[in-house]
């Protein structure tokens, strides 16, 4: 006959064990709860920072990070650019939203892909901005440049069985302390819209026109 006290340490080890298995599935269950609030909180922030359709930071997270890169930059020459497409809502009218909306995310992927690791963002409807680094400021780069940044929106998105092409005016300005962001923007867009009035093919003689130095 087994001896009761035996059995007793027997029932008591195996309660132990028991006990030690619940706390740590509690402490699994808690750790995962803790996970998944992580998780949503920072879907959440970045659902409030970035556009929900092409995944560019939003307009107000745009001015929240340029104004960061400018204090960090430490005086590397920055550009400004601005980019609206032309005629856009023809785009809507003819294609329709869902064709409009994948121009959107087009757009934003060859931006992105031009900028590489600089900041860009779309401010809303087929308006985009962007804060580039630069070895130089000088009218020669910022012609080059806007030049390839307007070729490479130009080539054509499929769509389907379709190739859909669409053309933007582009509007770029140095930007040389963290004071002049706003004043930066504001000639860029002044030059993208003298781009736009003129059509493009004159685009980067107004933007070269347009690009000059502040001083602090």
């Amino acid at each position: 006959m087994p001896d009761p006290l035996t059995i007793a340490s027997g029932i008591s080890a195996a309660g132990a064990l028991v006990s030690a298995w619940q706390l740590r599935r509690r402490a699994m269950l808690a750790e995962a709860e803790i996970e998944h609030l992580q998780a949503e909180l920072a879907a959440e922030r970045h659902a409030a920072s970035h556009d929900p359709l092409t995944g560019l930071p939003n307009r107000r997270a745009f001015f929240r990070l340029a104004a960061t890169l400018l204090t960090d930059t430490a005086g590397q020459p920055l550009i400004a650019i601005v980019l609206d497409l032309d005629d856009f809502k023809q785009v809507n009218d003819r294609y329709g939203h869902a064709a409009g909306d994948q121009v959107l995310v087009s757009v934003a992927e060859r931006l992105a892909a031009f900028a590489g690791d600089n900041l860009v963002a779309r401010l809303g409807g087929d308006e985009f901005a962007g804060l580039l680094a630069t070895p130089t400021v000088d009218r020669r780069w910022i012609e080059h440049a806007s030049r390839r940044l307007c070729e490479s929106l130009a080539a054509p998105i499929p769509l389907g069985g379709l190739s859909l092409r669409v053309t933007a005016s582009v509007g770029l300005a140095p930007v040389t302390c963290p004071t002049q962001l706003t004043e930066a923007l504001d000639r860029a867009d002044a030059a993208m819209y003298r781009a736009k009035s003129v059509g493009t093919s004159r685009s980067a003689r107004q933007l070269v026109d347009s690009a000059h130095l502040a001083e602090c």
